[in-house]
């Protein structure tokens, strides 16, 4: 252990060292009064030292995360708005952050540019929306691989229809029963695994 905990540990060390000198220079044992004091004294000093052992160890356990100078420069420059505060956050925080900004090296200009959009429309949704978008998320994780590659077509082929019929579309959709809603999505998701 280095750093303050270790020197901490040091210290108590010592000291437990010099009262049980002091203990033991005492006067000898007269009896079985002053044993049961020693022996006392030994479970006291035996329990400070595990105490002091325990307490030095946890610094160390809560500083898990990732360090800023650990991100790459590439790293930190498209994270340069925590910069500041970085020691602050939690280090689930500090990885969940780490983790998005590799994704966002990794990204075409135009993966940034989509990106860019959800997080406008993100920071718009009232908390009641992002609760629901979270819950459609979690459960579009649960389908298989094949469901997803299925909505993902779909929603890639709405992305390239025209902004005409793209408007026409979301307007039916306001109008639709939670019903005809389910039927059109299985229609389109339909199509758009059969292709034009």
């Amino acid at each position: 252990m280095t750093g303050l905990a270790g020197g901490r540990l040091v210290h108590t060390k010592n000291a437990i060292r010099r009262m049980r000198n002091r203990m033991e220079r005492g006067r000898p044992d007269s009896g079985s009064g002053s044993m049961r004091v020693n022996k006392a004294w030994r479970r006291v000093i035996s329990l400070a030292l595990v105490m002091a052992l325990v307490l030095s160890a946890v610094p160390a356990l809560a500083q898990s995360g990732v360090s800023w100078n650990a991100l790459t420069p590439e790293q930190q420059d498209v994270l340069k708005r925590f910069s500041k505060k970085w020691e602050t956050l939690t280090p689930e925080k500090q990885e969940r952050l780490e983790r998005g900004a590799t994704r966002w090296l990794k990204m075409t200009p135009e993966e940034r540019e989509r990106a860019k959009r959800r997080m406008e429309r993100w920071k718009k949704m009232t908390p009641e929306e992002r609760e629901k978008a979270r819950k459609r998320y979690e459960e579009f994780k649960k389908l298989p691989p094949e469901e997803q590659e299925r909505i993902r077509a779909a929603r890639r082929k709405f992305r390239e229809l025209p902004a005409d019929k793209k408007k026409e579309l979301r307007e039916r959709w306001q109008k639709m029963t939670p019903e005809e809603r389910e039927r059109f999505r299985q229609s389109f998701r339909d199509n758009a695994t059969q292709g034009p």
